[in-house]
């Protein structure tokens, strides 16, 4: 049955302006989705630009999926849960989940607080970026805080760190160097020079940093690209690896599970990540649910920003593995 009646509250707009705006659905799509009218989704649409909620971004993305977000919080021990609605019959989990990271920076920073943060990268990092409305925070310091490759340079390590300056109007520090080193090279004599030992003590007092994470798969560009041709994914995959923070490999219970390759990855230590005051992942799609657990479990998470689809497969998982109640 049609919801028709009383769905003028402001979860049930935020969401309708979210499948048309960032999700890029057309009125007849939206209503089919929502199980509505188009006249109920126009007049939403409407509602919305009369109480200026839409602008170049969505004011309240928050107010959706509120059980979903309080579940996933719960469940995975964490303090917050974003969960952005995605367009499941064309499902893309970089836009919606970038659209949610870039309306929760563009909050954090109306609340102030901070006067640095780190950035991995990837093409959620970069799909935030996008969402970003222009602002002008000059005494902000966005540091980027894992190497780079030689592909993927929209969203690699300078793109993402230049990206959320330019968006900001803050500076930026890039860590100049690769993922890995060469095997054999010795990661402490690398870091000692001057220019990437001033830039390694910035994390130290970072105030928040933006994770993304992926598994072990040709769906990672990490995997796909980035990996030392010694290192394979098969070799990882018999280490126990699930996926990767900031290039270095977790099982499901969010342990390391190489030695030798986070020895040699070019980025701030997971024990470092840990220390932070905030830490915001951003990460969706069936295939980063046994990592976004491992690194909730390992302590990388305060804020998880997703999708709706991947928040329902996390919360099936942790499920699954809840203990029985004693009758």
């Amino acid at each position: 049955m049609a919801r028709e009646l009383i769905e003028d509250s402001e979860a049930f707009i935020t969401e309708v302006c979210w499948h048309y705006y960032v999700n890029e659905m057309t009125q007849a799509e939206v209503a089919r989705l929502m199980d509505v009218t188009r006249l109920r989704v126009n007049q939403a649409i409407q509602r919305a630009r009369s109480l200026g909620m839409v602008k170049i971004q969505i004011e309240s993305p928050f107010s959706t999926r509120i059980d979903a977000q309080e579940t996933l919080k719960n469940v995975l021990g964490i303090d917050r849960a974003i969960v952005a609605p995605a367009n499941r019959d064309s499902y893309d989990y970089h836009q919606p989940t970038g659209a949610a990271l870039a309306a929760l920076l563009t909050e954090r920073m109306r609340a102030g607080g901070w006067s640095s943060f780190g950035v991995s990268w990837g093409l959620t990092l970069d799909a935030a970026i996008a969402r970003l409305p222009k602002q002008n925070h000059p005494d902000l310091e966005v540091v980027s805080i894992l190497g780079g490759t030689a592909q993927g340079s929209s969203f690699n390590s300078f793109g993402i760190a230049s990206g959320f300056a330019r968006a900001l109007g803050a500076h930026y520090s890039i860590l100049t160097a690769p993922i890995y080193l060469s095997e054999g090279l010795d990661r402490d004599l690398f870091l000692s020079q001057f220019a990437l030992r001033e830039h390694f003590q910035k994390f130290d007092t970072l105030d928040a940093v933006l994770l993304t994470c992926s598994n072990v798969s040709n769906k990672s560009f990490l995997v796909s690209h980035g990996l030392p041709s010694e290192l394979t994914p098969e070799s990882l995959i018999e280490q126990g690896a699930i996926g990767d923070v900031l290039g270095q490999f977790l099982d499901k219970d969010g342990n390391s599970v190489s030695k030798e390759v986070d020895d040699r990855a070019v980025g701030m230590l997971l024990e470092t990540v840990q220390r932070v005051p905030e830490k915001i992942m951003a990460a969706a799609g069936p295939h980063k649910v046994e990592i976004i657990r491992a690194a909730c479990k390992r302590g990388l998470v305060d804020t998880l920003v997703t999708d709706d689809v991947t928040a329902e497969l996390l919360m099936s998982a942790e499920a699954s593995e809840a203990p029985p109640i004693a009758s």
